[in-house]
Formats: structure tokens, C-alpha cells, sequence
């Protein structure tokens, strides 16, 4: 949801503290405005405590990185409603652990959000290409600088073989609602030795719907691996959603879908074509 002006003018004060677990604005704000920023701090998950050592807003997780997001973005999370939720810390680590970022490797980012992942790829002397529906997030991204390209729309309409060279690595954090769409679309866009690393909601590992199943015989025959994070890795984002990474690695052999996968199958005959 998006942080309105004032809201924002005040948590991007120079003297609003935002530290560790707390969210501190050491300034006088009139009641209705104070009000309002309440509900959005509330809304991402923190509540006021009004003891004199302490009078701030506290999180039930660190919150800075994740109101650094926010701010970029100028939009939050809300818990009542799926949609974009910024990778914290912990979990980009582990991502970035498992996606062995070599120099000069291309990596692709497609649902890039605010730049939690494409940032720390770039340090890693990742060439980075960011994929993002939202055009705030996109513009933030743009400003950060560290990617090759920022491409503003729905990755899901994006052609893989459209493009000519695939990516050595793909890291992702999808939408949790569409998480095997946005997998399996990211496939066709990875190259044959490259590896894909994705957060993914912890029911892929149970769900009994047709697609899930599916993809778990893939995930299986490709030897992917399925890493589980710990419960909360995703309350810092304001989510209580469980979660677990998917690797996988596509070598030679690989039953992967991959970009040269899709290059080698035979072009299909329009049977109706007219003469």
C-alpha cells in the first residue's frame, strides 16, 4: 500500500531513529497525523511503547533494512493483502550462499522489488538485469544504479527466447501465489549450466493440486534441492508466511526446462496453416 506524503516526510526525517527493532520519532507530530502514521506502523506489524526508556514503535524483528525498502518504494506490505514483500537480510544471504555469484556471471533478477537481492548480486561483481511489474519500484531500482537493465512489466509476458544470451544465475523471490509460474517461466531464461535460486512457499512441499505435484517430480528428477528456512525468515517483511529456498542447478543431462532446452525442441507444424 502506498506511504502517503506526510507519512513518508516524517519516517525519512534525518531525526526520526529507526534502529535495531524500533521506529522512534522524537518530534512533535499533530494528532491526526500521529494517528494515521500509527496505523501504518501497526499495519507492518509494530506497536507502541510509551515507557519512558523507551517511547517508540517496536517490531518483533530487526526493521531497519525493511524500512529502508519501504521508503524507497514509498510503499508497505499490508497484511491484508498478498503482494510484495522485500527479501530481509537473512534470507538474501542464504540466496546469495547458494547462487555461488562468480565475477562477470549474469544474473537475473525478475521480480526485483525494491533491489534486496539485485544490490548485494551487483557487490558480488554480478552483471544484473532486474525484471519489475511495479513502476515506483522500478524507478527505485533505476536509481540505485547497480543493474545492467531494469525492465518495467509482468516478467510472465516476457518471451525467454527472445533474448540471446541466458542468464548464469537466477535469483527470485516471487509472488508467493504464483510462485511455480514465475519458477518455471524463470527456467526458460536460465542457461543450461546455470543455477536458479528462489524463495518459495512452504507448501510446494505439500500441496496435492496437479501443478504442485508436477513440479515437485521436476524439482526431483532435476536432483533440485529444497532448503527450509527458519519460520519467521519472513516477519521481517511483515509475513508470517513459511518459506524454503529451491536450487537448482542445470548441468548437462538436466531434465530442466532451461533456455537451451527450449532452443532444441523441433519447431511445431501448423497443421492448419493455409496453403
Amino acid at each position: 500500500m502506498r506511504i502517503p506524503d506526510d507519512i513518508h516526510a516524517v519516517l525519512s526525517d534525518p531525526r526520526t531513529v529507526i534502529n535495531g527493532s524500533r521506529v522512534q520519532v522524537p518530534f512533535e507530530l499533530d494528532s491526526a497525523l500521529y494517528e494515521r502514521m500509527n496505523t501504518v506502523l501497526k499495519d507492518i506489524g509494530g506497536r507502541w511503547d510509551g515507557r519512558k526508556a523507551v517511547r517508540a514503535h517496536v517490531f518483533p524483528f530487526p526493521v531497519q533494512e525493511f524500512m529502508r525498502a519501504c521508503l524507497a518504494a514509498k510503499e508497505w506490505p499490508s497484511r491484508f493483502e498478498q503482494g510484495w514483500y522485500p527479501t530481509p537480510p537473512r534470507v538474501v544471504f542464504d540466496i546469495l550462499e547458494h547462487a555461488s555469484i562468480r565475477v562477470g556471471h549474469t544474473v537475473l533478477d525478475p521480480s526485483a522489488g525494491a533491489g534486496s537481492l539485485a544490490k548485494p548480486a551487483a557487490e558480488q561483481m554480478g552483471l544484473v538485469d532486474c525484471v519489475e511489474i511495479d513502476p515506483r519500484r522500478a524507478h527505485v531500482l533505476r536509481e540505485l544504479g547497480v543493474a545492467r537493465r531494469v525492465i518495467e512489466g509482468d516478467f510472465l509476458s516476457l518471451d525467454p527466447m527472445a533474448i540471446e544470451d541466458p542468464y548464469d544465475r537466477v535469483l527470485m523471490n516471487p509472488p508467493f501465489a504464483d510462485a511455480i509460474a514465475h519458477v518455471m517461466h524463470a527456467l526458460g531464461f536460465m542457461a543450461d549450466g546455470g543455477t536458479l535460486v528462489a524463495v518459495m512457499p512452504e507448501s510446494i512441499t505439500w500441496h496435492t493440486d496437479r501443478a504442485t505435484v508436477a513440479f515437485r517430480k521436476l524439482i526431483a528428477d532435476a536432483e533440485g534441492e529444497l532448503i527450509p528456512l527458519p519460520a519467521d525468515a519472513f516477519a521481517p517483511a511483515g509475513t508470517n508466511v513459511r518459506t524454503v529456498l529451491l536450487r537448482l542447478d542445470g548441468g548437462p543431462g538436466s531434465a530442466l526446462p532451461t533456455h537451451g532446452w527450449h532452443q532444441r525442441q523441433p519447431l511445431q507444424l501448423d497443421l492448419f496453416a493455409q496453403a
